[in-house]
């Protein structure tokens, strides 16, 4: 399944946040947006996933979810989000339980997440007595476990120091190898737009609009042991981002 964003405005009263958004989302691809702060990112990312219903265009989806797809769009959001009182496993059932699915079924799928997010070993653990990092790892199984058609995933890792933040990227890169997912990746870390995306979405300042996609053509298991051009990619945006956050500096010195 793969998603287009139709010519997508959004207003908040009287002040636009969006505007004019067309954008291709292809199936099997990680897709990040970036941009200055209050450019709509997050407003984008809830339009896609049907928090929010936009004033102008549409989000249309094609193609049929995956075989057994519970939720065909799901959310990793910044923060955890885990119930204290649940165990690990727990907090991943949590999302199978509106669903029809047998106890056997269930435990199946639990066991499965857990594994593919290194997890196994701490399947009774609460999360009080988890790491940062292996609280957002629970967050990612419960995600993966209503086998969604997209992820959407909203400064998922800005919570985590730097050297978890990088375990968890070279987590997401192994986990999309062995089963390429489709995401939409809402970041404010150039590292981590270069390091998973597949295309780089830059918003401009509010009212954003796109005003680049940035393309890196690079397998993302080789990124690690290419830092000069993802060096490249990233300062490139960062030249794009800068220029709009300076713009937006000088209408408010102007006003």
């Amino acid at each position: 399944m793969h998603l287009s964003l139709d010519g997508i405005s959004h207003h908040y009263g009287g002040m636009s946040v969006l505007s004019g958004i067309d954008l291709e989302i292809p199936a099997g691809e990680i897709v990040c947006i970036v941009g200055p702060s209050g450019c709509g990112k997050s407003t984008l990312l809830r339009l896609i996933g049907g928090l929010e219903k936009p004033d102008e265009g549409a989000v249309l989806q094609h193609g049929a979810p995956p075989a057994g797809s519970l939720n065909p769009l799901t959310y990793i959001f910044q923060d955890f989000a885990l119930l204290p009182w649940r165990s690990v496993a727990g907090n991943v059932s949590l999302v199978l339980e509106d669903h029809p699915l047998g106890k056997t079924e269930r435990e199946a799928i639990i066991d499965d997440v857990l594994a593919r997010t290194k997890l196994s070993d701490f399947k009774v653990a609460l999360p009080r007595q988890l790491s940062g990092g292996m609280k957002q790892r629970v967050a990612i199984a419960r995600a993966l476990a209503v086998r969604p058609a997209v992820l959407l995933m909203d400064e998922p890792l800005s919570a985590l120091d730097s050297q978890t933040r990088e375990l968890l990227m070279d987590d997401l890169v192994g986990l999309w190898s062995k089963t390429p997912f489709t995401a939409v990746y809402v970041t404010h870390n150039l590292e981590e737009a270069v390091r998973l995306g597949h295309r780089i979405v830059v918003l401009s300042r509010r009212p954003g609009t796109i005003r680049d996609v940035v393309a890196i053509d690079m397998p993302l298991a080789e990124r690690p042991g290419r830092l000069t051009e993802l060096t490249e990619a990233r300062e490139r945006l960062w030249s794009l981002i800068r220029d709009e956050a300076a713009a937006a500096d000088m209408e408010l010195v102007d006003a």
